[in-house]
C-alpha cells in the first residue's frame, strides 16, 4: 500500500518546497480545504512572528503557511474535533504533528471526532519552544527562522538557534516524532533538506492522493529508508534518555504529599492545563459546578485545624482527578505547561504518571485507531492477583 517518493527541494527552501506541495493538494477537486499552521500578521507588525492553525480555502493564501516553525501554541486535534464531530459533507486535509494525530485517535475512540472526511498530512516532528520562548525569537523574518532551525535540529545542534533556548521539555522527552497514523508523511529525518525530502503514503487515501499529484514510486527508496530508519532510531534513544532523567527527577519531587503540595503550590486554579488538554473533552467539568464552591465558614474551619490553608484550596484534588481522566489517553504534547501561568511542570508529572498508566494496560494512547480505549472491555482473567482471585 505505502508509496514512496523524493520531492526536490528548490533553492534550498524546504518551506517553499512544502508550501508547493500542499497547494497542490488545495488544487484537488475533491479538497474543500486544508487545516495548517500559517503565521498570521496583526495589524501593522510585520516583525511579530503569530503561528496559528488556520482553515484556508483560497490556493493562493498556502505561501503563508509555515508547518515547520518551532511553536506549538495548540493541539490542534480539538480544531479536528470540531471540524468533524458532525458530518462535514466536504474532505479537507489537514497537517498535523504526530501528537495532534495521536490526540486524534483518542479523540476518535471517544467519538469526540471522526476521520472519514479528513486526509491527515503529517511531517516529521522536530520540535518546538514553549510559548513564552518562541516569543522570544521574534524576528522579522519567520521563514528565515524556519529555515535555521530545521538545518540545526537535523543536524543534531543543541540549542537549535545559537544563543536561544532549549526546545520544549515535552519536545525533548517525546519518543514518537515520526507521525505514523498519517496518511500522507513529509520526511525530514535522515534527508539533506536542502536538496530533497520524503514523500510517502501511509494509507488508501493517501495513496490515492499520492497518485493524483502524479507522484511515481523511486527506485531507490528501499536504501533511503533504511538509512532513514537508523536516523530515527538514534533520536528516539536520545528522546528516551532524556525522559528517563526527567521521570527520575519527577519521582523525587512527587513522591509523597507533602512533595506534591509543593509541586503544585504556584496552581492558582486557572485550568487552562485542562482547557489545552485536547484529550480533556468533558463538556461540563465537575470544576466549574458548585461543587466546589465551599462556604465561607469551611475556610475557616479548615484554618483552625491546620493553622492556615493555602488558597486556592482543591489544586492537589484537581490535578490528581486530571490524572485519574485522562493519563490512559495523554500523548505528551505538553500544551498543559505550555499553558500555565506560573510555568508549573504540569506535562512532566503527567507523562510520568500516564507512562505507568498505559504500561499497566499495554496500551499506548494514539498508537492504534483499532485498539480499545481500556476500561472500555471487561478482560474475565484481567488483573486476578489484584482482586484476589485464584
Amino acid at each position: 500500500m505505502a508509496k514512496t517518493t523524493f520531492l526536490n527541494v528548490d533553492n534550498n527552501n524546504v518551506l517553499a518546497s512544502i508550501q508547493d506541495l500542499l497547494k497542490s493538494v488545495l488544487e484537488q477537486d475533491d479538497i474543500e480545504a486544508i487545516l495548517a499552521p500559517q503565521n498570521i500578521k496583526i495589524g501593522n507588525n510585520d516583525k511579530g512572528i503569530n503561528i496559528m492553525p488556520v482553515l484556508i480555502y483560497d490556493p493562493t493564501l498556502i505561501e503563508d503557511i509555515d508547518p515547520l516553525a518551532p511553536t506549538f501554541v495548540m493541539n490542534a486535534a480539538k480544531l479536528v474535533s470540531k471540524l468533524t464531530h458532525k458530518p462535514m459533507g466536504k474532505k479537507i486535509a489537514v497537517v498535523l504533528r504526530a501528537c495532534e494525530i495521536r490526540a486524534l485517535i483518542e479523540l476518535v475512540k471517544l467519538k469526540q471526532a471522526n476521520m472519514e472526511d479528513i486526509i491527515i498530512i503529517g511531517i516529521d516532528c522536530l520540535g518546538a519552544y514553549t510559548n513564552k520562548d518562541f516569543a522570544k525569537l521574534a524576528v522579522s523574518d519567520a521563514k528565515e527562522l524556519t529555515q535555521q532551525f530545521c538545518e540545526n535540529v537535523l543536524a543534531g545542534k543543541e540549542p537549535p538557534v545559537e544563543g536561544g533556548p532549549d526546545l520544549s521539555s515535552a519536545c525533548r522527552v517525546c519518543e514518537y516524532p515520526i507521525p505514523e497514523n498519517a496518511d500522507i508523511l513529509i520526511g525530514l529525518f535522515g534527508q539533506d533538506i536542502k536538496k530533497q525530502i520524503m514523500l510517502q503514503s501511509l494509507t488508501e487515501k493517501g495513496t490515492a492522493l499520492f497518485e493524483k499529484l502524479s507522484y511515481t514510486e523511486s527506485e531507490e527508496s528501499s536504501k533511503k529508508l533504511a538509512d532513514r530508519k537508523k536516523v530515527i532510531s538514534e533520536v528516539i534513544a536520545r528522546k528516551k534518555d532524556f525522559r528517563d532523567k526527567v521521570f527520575e527527577i519527577t519521582h523525587e519531587a512527587t513522591n509523597t504529599l507533602e512533595k506534591l503540595s509543593n509541586y503544585f503550590v504556584g496552581c492558582i486554579n486557572c485550568y487552562n492545563c485542562r482547557v489545552a488538554c485536547p484529550v480533556c473533552y468533558c463538556r461540563e467539568c465537575v470544576f466549574n459546578t458548585d461543587v466546589f464552591n465551599h462556604d465561607p465558614y469551611q475556610y475557616i474551619q479548615w484554618a483552625k485545624r491546620k493553622g492556615s490553608v493555602k488558597l486556592p484550596a482543591d489544586t492537589n484534588f484537581y490535578h490528581i482527578t486530571r490524572l485519574a481522566h485522562i493519563s490512559l489517553a495523554c500523548v505528551g504534547c505538553g500544551q498543559c505547561s505550555n499553558a500555565c501561568p506560573n510555568d508549573i511542570p504540569v506535562m512532566e508529572l503527567f507523562k510520568y504518571v500516564a507512562n505507568s498508566t498505559q504500561a499497566a494496560f499495554e496500551y499506548e494512547a494514539g498508537k492504534d485507531i483499532d485498539q480499545p480505549l481500556p476500561l472500555s472491555v471487561f478482560k474475565e482473567e484481567e488483573y486476578l492477583d489484584v482482586v484476589g482471585i485464584n
